[in-house]
């Protein structure tokens, strides 16, 4: 039972409650924002872009803070990062190629 215990002896506190009640102000402030970019009509254009960096910012705050990520070892960040990327990747390219597919496809007829 001791050797568990001094395995945990230099390991990270984690963080008291007035972190994560600043974390979830930084949440609602982010999603504040989300809403008004999405009525600022001059945002327009880039509303897409915008709105997905502003979730992946939001996605990163409760993956690093309420999931314990930051306080994790690398390996198990890695184990929880690495198939979030490829996966990012794969819907990317998916995006991409129907963009692409929709653009050039001749129609039929």
């Amino acid at each position: 039972m001791s050797d568990i215990a001094d395995a945990h002896d230099g390991q990270t506190r984690h963080p008291g409650a007035a972190t994560y009640l600043i974390i979830a102000a930084f949440l609602g402030v982010l999603t504040a924002m989300e809403v008004t970019v999405f009525y600022v009509h001059a945002l327009h254009p880039v509303l897409v872009p915008l709105l997905i960096v502003l979730a992946g910012a939001k996605f990163a705050l409760v993956a690093m803070f309420y999931m314990h990520l930051k306080y994790d070892q690398w390996l198990l960040t890695g184990v929880f990062i690495f198939p979030l990327i490829i996966a990012t990747l794969l819907l990317v390219s998916l995006i991409l190629l129907f963009a692409y597919l929709s653009n050039h496809m001749a129609p039929i007829g």
